[in-house]
């Protein structure tokens, strides 16, 4: 359990912050700008749920933000090849699976695209689209990491990269179950 008693350190102050092994290091660093990043997908994905509140949608998205934590816990502690005298919390390959079965259970509502779709429609769904392409960047900056540090976990991206999955189909779920989806009209306001 985790116990907060103190809420400022003053490390930041100078520009510097502690990972999860203790180690310092600058708040521009790479490893810091993916778990931040993944913090403001979290966030995010809060703010989709205080429109989505009771449904499954919202009951999924909080296990979700659960595991947020555990990825950004996963990406704040390096892997050096090392002993870091405790339990590291990992991503895992099952966290991925859920959220595979759960885009194929939500998917399974919906008939399929003709076109791309606006991140538009009811408020929900377009929470859920701001939640998805911030997810998406979250992913990058950890495949940043992840080619800056060949030892980082693969299931960071892997959990990433389903994720927006994810939110891309509950986006549309909260778009009547995709038949109020604005559809994307290419080149319509050239003429």
């Amino acid at each position: 359990m985790v116990r907060l008693t103190k809420i400022y350190t003053k490390t930041g102050d100078k520009g510097r912050t502690r990972l999860g092994d203790m180690s310092e290091v600058g708040k521009t660093d790479i490893r810091v700008e993916a778990y931040g990043t993944v913090d403001e997908a979290n966030a995010v994905i809060g703010l989709a749920r205080s429109a989505l509140a009771g449904t499954p949608p919202d009951a999924l998205l909080q296990k979700v933000q659960n595991e947020m934590f555990d990825l950004g816990a996963d990406l704040c502690v390096p892997d050096t090849g090392e002993d870091p005298g405790f339990e590291p919390l990992r991503i895992t390959a099952k966290q991925v699976e859920a959220l595979e079965a759960a885009i194929d259970e939500w998917n399974a509502r919906l008939e399929p695209l003709d076109s791309f779709v606006l991140p538009a429609g009811s408020e929900a769904s377009a929470r859920l689209h701001y939640a998805r392409t911030v997810c998406r960047r979250a992913e990058r900056r950890t495949v940043a990491l992840q080619q800056a540090y060949a030892r980082l976990n693969p299931e960071t991206v892997r959990y990433l990269n389903r994720l927006s999955d994810l939110l891309f189909v509950l986006a549309r779920i909260a778009n009547a179950d995709g038949r109020a989806d604005v559809k994307w009209v290419p080149g319509a306001s050239r003429d």
